[in-house]
């Protein structure tokens, strides 16, 4: 005779499966947009881009996203971030069709946007709804240490698939094998994640809780409290400046064009918080940069991803133009990377947090990920006389930038999620997704141009082109180093909370403040004495 399952096992098995379905469909977002590097040769040859051309087939993808996380982070606190993630998941897998079957650059560069707004969607509502799953600390961090692994391991198992999909069939495939993925997640999304569509009453307490009005505006219609100048002002702001980023690689940094957009970017950006601060019912409340846990984790992480970024995109290309691998070594000399991610991210984060703090996991994280950074920049030239070796020379700091990866990431993405309530949770994983992408371009964008720019100097100075190369590579290593120790500067300034003092919450939920999660505390988390305490310990 089976014994039926506890309430408790239950709970455990469905908020299990939950976090899976979420945590797929984050990875074939993530997955695609780093499978279309390995393939872009292939889809230049097919479709006839120009060398200028073929990098719209990256940018119109992260113009999209970078500019309507925001937004889409509203919408989901408003309308019910399920109901956001299954529109999201759906538009990205007819999109991710329309990439593969597309026969011209214009219809790939206009499905690719398409994929970027549908991955802002799923993006923006995903981490809260990770939040939602696990209120407690614990729990919340090893959900952490699962999500970051899964965006990482999505980067590591597009260079891979990539690979073997262009090779062995045609570049169409890296878009078709989203197919499966995407109908999968958005069907098990409705069969597995509650239906958390706000109540008319729930919008109205949730809007006086935020200070943003009455709640009558809300609970007349959902989306009439998306703020529609706010989103029109910042999504605009957003898209133009990752516009004017991605373009400094063909204009440079101090041109024309480049401060115009620029300035006209900024001035933007300046109008939509004067608007956030005059409007009744704003899109980003600005009072979620009160708390310093907050705003320090997201500034944090905007260099941490300028700097990690890089990694990637500069070492696929030091492998391929200066040692020679072609797209499949590429991706399984970067795999280990994925594996130590795994092995941070899964099995340690989460009790290295538990018993030190996360903000004490996170500091050294940082000093690790800068070294491995130099590392990188000693690795041979490729020139004559230069001899490479794979296990002496590349391994290393591969597997050390996985296990930086995977301690970073879990921690910054708890701080920052840390004093999220339920009525804000989609808007505060918005932002803090946002932050990754700007980022994450910034980054790119000048960590290739001074690569460029050195290659250039040393070509002119009469080197090799292998060297030369080599050169600019090793500089742009150097510089993501110099990133990553910055970042570890401003996390020990400002993710540091006074003794005694108990940070600001965001709204009075009772959701786990740093504290709590480990940002002050130097030793494990402890249950508090008392009757609570011995329960805790049962």
């Amino acid at each position: 005779m089976s014994v039926p399952d506890s309430p408790d096992s239950q709970a455990v098995r469905s908020r299990a499966a939950a976090l899976a379905v979420l945590s797929a469909g984050t990875l074939m977002i993530i997955l695609d947009g780093t499978i279309v590097n390995v393939a872009l040769p292939s889809i230049q040859h097919d479709l006839g881009f120009s060398q200028a051309n073929l990098a719209w087939v990256v940018n119109a993808y992260l113009i999209a996203f970078a500019g309507l996380l925001l937004l889409s982070g509203r919408i989901g606190d408003l309308l019910g971030r399920r109901r956001v993630l299954v529109t999201g998941l759906a538009a990205f897998t007819v999109a991710s069709f329309l990439c593969g079957i597309a026969d011209s650059a214009g219809l790939l560069i206009a499905a690719r946007f398409v994929q970027g707004a549908a991955g802002a969607m799923v993006s923006a509502v995903a981490l809260g709804m990770v939040l939602a799953l696990y209120p407690d600390p614990h729990g919340r961090a090893r959900a952490m240490g699962i999500y970051s692994f899964t965006q990482s391991a999505g980067g590591v198992l597009g260079l891979l698939a990539g690979g073997i999909l262009t090779q062995a069939i045609n570049w169409h495939w890296i878009f078709f094998v989203n197919l499966p993925i995407g109908l999968a997640a958005a069907l098990l999304s409705l069969r597995l994640l509650p239906d958390d569509r706000p109540s008319r009453t729930g919008r109205d307490q949730a809007d006086r809780t935020a200070g943003t009005g009455t709640g009558t505006g809300t609970a007349r219609g959902g989306l009439r409290g998306t703020d529609a100048p706010g989103a029109v002002l910042v999504t605009a702001a957003l898209m133009l400046g990752v516009y004017t980023i991605v373009k400094t690689t063909d204009r440079g940094w101090t041109s024309a064009p480049t401060a115009g957009f620029g300035a006209a970017s900024l001035a933007l950006l300046a109008a939509f918080l004067v608007r956030q601060a005059r409007a009744a019912q704003p899109l980003m409340p600005l009072r979620i940069f009160r708390s310093r846990i907050v705003a320090g984790a997201n500034a944090v992480q905007v260099l941490v991803v300028a700097g990690g970024f890089g990694f990637q995109f500069m070492t696929s290309l030091y492998l391929q133009h200066v040692l020679g691998y072609d797209p499949l070594e590429i991706g399984l000399s970067l795999a280990p990377t994925g594996v130590a991610i795994g092995v941070m991210s899964l099995v340690l984060s989460a009790r290295l947090g538990a018993r030190f703090g996360q903000r004490a996991v996170l500091l050294p994280s940082l000093v690790l990920f800068a070294g491995a950074f130099l590392l990188l920049a000693r690795t041979p030239s490729g020139g004559p006389g230069s001899h490479a070796s794979y296990v002496a020379d590349i391994l290393p700091p591969i597997l050390l930038m996985g296990v930086a990866f995977g301690l970073v990431m879990p921690s910054l993405l708890t701080l920052g999620m840390a004093e999220a309530g339920p009525a804000d949770s989609g808007l505060v994983s918005g932002v803090f997704n946002t932050a990754q992408q700007i980022g994450g371009a910034l980054g790119l964008a000048t960590l290739a141009s001074i690569a460029g720019t050195r290659t250039e100097h040393r070509l002119a100075a009469g080197r090799t082109a292998t060297t030369a190369l080599a050169d600019g590579y090793h500089l742009a290593f150097v510089v993501a180093a110099g990133l990553l120790a910055a970042a570890a500067v401003l996390a020990g300034v400002l993710l540091r909370t006074p003794a005694g003092q108990a940070p600001a919450g965001l709204s009075p939920t009772g959701t786990a403040g740093p504290d709590e999660l480990g940002v002050n505390s130097s030793r494990g988390s402890r249950p508090a004495p008392g009757p609570a305490g011995r329960k805790a310990r049962v």
